[in-house]
């Protein structure tokens, strides 16, 4: 038996599209399957919970959604130790990125999940929540408060928009930074702790992390001049950034961040800091290409 989680409003309706297009496929493949819907994110977790107690033993689940429902299934699979599939059908689809998946090629991702035994990759965990991609604080964390406050417009330009709103007025911040050998004491535009590469829909933040070393990258970017980082920020898609004498990237297992600043964890708000992260390896079970 599988869960077939869905969030049927990702990507502007696309989860509601390639959710029915998962469930005709295992259909054709005479598989059982239950599906988890909910009008919310706390219905569908409680209904996940549900099919994870009446089925323990289950094959795995399938999330069709966005980095939000992955983070959502995350909660309640990884302690039950159940494979998670990622069918990418968000805005971003930065945790798909992670794994190696491209975007598009939903049958041969079907076909690996199917009938591949599933390995192990690494997540991360901030004060008892877990994450797959990347838990961020700085310039993105305040854009990313200001698109959740947002109507207009919809879908991917919601955070151009309020880019341009917040950076004339971005000032840095000053953060305490305990790693597992050192303390760093700066001051600071943005703080990247990556288990996966991307966020942000494709920016390789921190391009050479690795999901199976069991340590995060952690990419510090120190104070620039706003004229200087609308130069250095396109750079960020290629991950070329990365050379910028303003960018630092350390690795540690360990990373505690002290600051007055919000955090956030593949797209989803953790909250206020303080806040301490650990790279947990092998965590979670789930296929890669």
């Amino acid at each position: 038996m599988w869960a077939l989680v869905i969030n049927p409003v990702s990507g502007q309706g696309k989860g509601a599209t390639l959710g029915t297009y998962v469930a005709g496929y295992l259909n054709s493949r005479k598989i059982d399957y239950e599906i988890i819907l909910g009008k919310n994110a706390i219905e569908q977790s409680d209904a996940l919970q549900r099919f994870i107690g009446k089925y323990p033993q289950c094959e795995g689940v399938l999330a069709v959604g966005g980095d939000g429902l992955f983070h959502l299934v995350l909660q309640k699979i990884t302690p039950a130790q159940i494979p998670l599939g990622v069918i990418p059908a968000g805005t971003g689809n930065d945790f798909a990125r992670t794994l190696g998946w491209p975007i598009e090629s939903i049958d041969s991702l079907l076909d690996t999940v199917l009938t591949k035994k599933p390995h192990r990759v690494d997540l991360g965990l901030v004060d008892g929540e877990w994450f797959g991609a990347i838990l961020s604080t700085g310039f993105d964390s305040i854009v990313n408060e200001k698109a959740n406050a947002m109507s207009w417009p919809k879908g991917p330009m919601k955070y151009n928009v309020a880019i341009a709103m917040e950076l004339p007025r971005f000032k840095p911040r000053h953060y305490e930074i305990t790693l597992d050998d050192r303390t760093i004491s700066t001051e600071a535009m943005l703080i990247a702790v990556s288990n996966g590469r991307s966020y942000g829909g494709g920016m390789l933040v921190c391009p050479n992390a690795d999901i199976t070393d069991g340590l995060f990258d952690v990419m510090v970017l120190h104070p620039i001049s706003k004229l200087e980082f609308t130069k250095v920020f396109p750079r960020v898609f290629k991950g070329t950034h990365i050379a910028h004498p303003a960018v630092e990237i350390v690795r540690s297992k360990r990373v505690s961040i002290t600051a007055k600043a919000v955090a956030y964890a593949d797209g989803e708000r953790v909250g206020q800091l303080p806040i301490s992260a650990e790279c947990i390896p092998g965590a979670l079970a789930t296929w890669t290409p």
